[in-house]
């Protein structure tokens, strides 16, 4: 349902709002380990995700890496699809019709607007920092490999 992109942005975001400070922020080998996703990959992400430090933010130098703000922690999840243009996914057709709609609906169409309109409540009222305390609290994860 979501593109690979947009996969790794939630991850890497959760990720460096879960174990980044002003203090202490992350290099890109890490956060693309730590969410099993290729460096290269990563690095691009991230570049949507700083852009205007709308969600995440980056500092360059010795002491460089990538961090989380405060105000960014209280961002909705919704901000993570629109930073990488994923957000319409939360509008488009489930069956990817560019023409579905409540008049010329697809087979899928009364369904699915359950579906979208849950997910979509779902990425506005879930936080980036509510989801990182979720991962230091309980026992969830955000890499493939374990």
């Amino acid at each position: 349902m979501f593109s690979k992109t947009t996969e790794y942005a939630l991850r890497a975001t959760i990720y460096i709002a879960q174990k980044s400070t002003i203090k202490n922020k992350l290099g890109i080998v890490e956060i693309s380990e730590a969410i099993d996703s290729p460096q290269s990959f990563t690095a691009k992400i991230l570049q949507m995700l700083t852009k205007d430090n709308k969600v995440i933010s980056s500092a360059k130098g010795p002491n460089g890496g990538f961090y989380i703000t405060g105000q960014s922690k209280k961002l909705p999840a919704r901000a993570i699809l629109e930073a990488v243009n994923d957000d319409e996914v939360l509008q488009r057709c489930v069956l990817g019709l560019r023409h579905c709609s409540e008049k010329t609906p697809c087979p899928m169409h009364e369904d699915f607007r359950q579906i979208r309109t849950r997910l979509t409540k779902l990425f506005e009222k879930q936080t980036i920092g509510n989801l990182a305390q979720k991962m230091n609290k309980h026992n969830f994860f955000i890499n493939n490999t374990k």
